[in-house]
């Protein structure tokens, strides 16, 4: 299973808006270029996760977005099946319509697929954007090179 750049960017986004909640709503642009993400490309990803409830948009001259729920109360899994789909690494073990593979009684294979998925659900459903912030504030911080002699 690969995520495209759909989940990877909107992570990236929906963790700059957790990591700089106290700004108020923040304009796509400045979570664009933080993040060095196209801002078309942005509001592109911000459209489904608006519609899942996962951010919300302020209108105005002070407007921007802002996180739809609490950072603890929005899992990595929330973000990346409302971008990516299913987290199913095959459509016969897809977590919307499990039942739809016709060789499911007998298809041994099917076992490890449904692990596969499992897996990475329990993975990615275990990590809420808090946590990820918490672990940012772990991180170094960069270094700032000065070249002037």
């Amino acid at each position: 299973m690969k995520l495209s750049t759909k989940g990877r960017y909107g992570l990236r986004a929906m963790l700059d808006m957790a990591q700089n909640t106290e700004e108020g709503p923040i304009a796509s642009h400045t979570i664009a270029q933080r993040q060095d993400i196209s801002e078309r490309y942005l509001e592109q990803l911000l459209i489904p996760l608006k519609q899942a409830g996962l951010v919300k948009s302020i209108r105005g001259s002070q407007g921007g977005y802002v996180l739809g729920r609490a950072p603890k109360d929005i899992s990595v899994g929330d973000i990346i099946r409302v971008l990516e789909g299913p987290l199913a690494p095959v459509d016969c073990v897809n977590e919307v319509n499990p039942d739809d593979c016709k060789r499911a009684d007998n298809c041994v294979t099917r076992l490890i697929w449904a692990k596969v998925r499992d897996s990475v659900s329990d993975i990615l459903d275990s990590y809420s954007l808090e946590d990820l912030v918490n672990e940012s504030h772990k991180m170094p911080k960069p270094v700032a090179i000065n070249f002037d002699i």
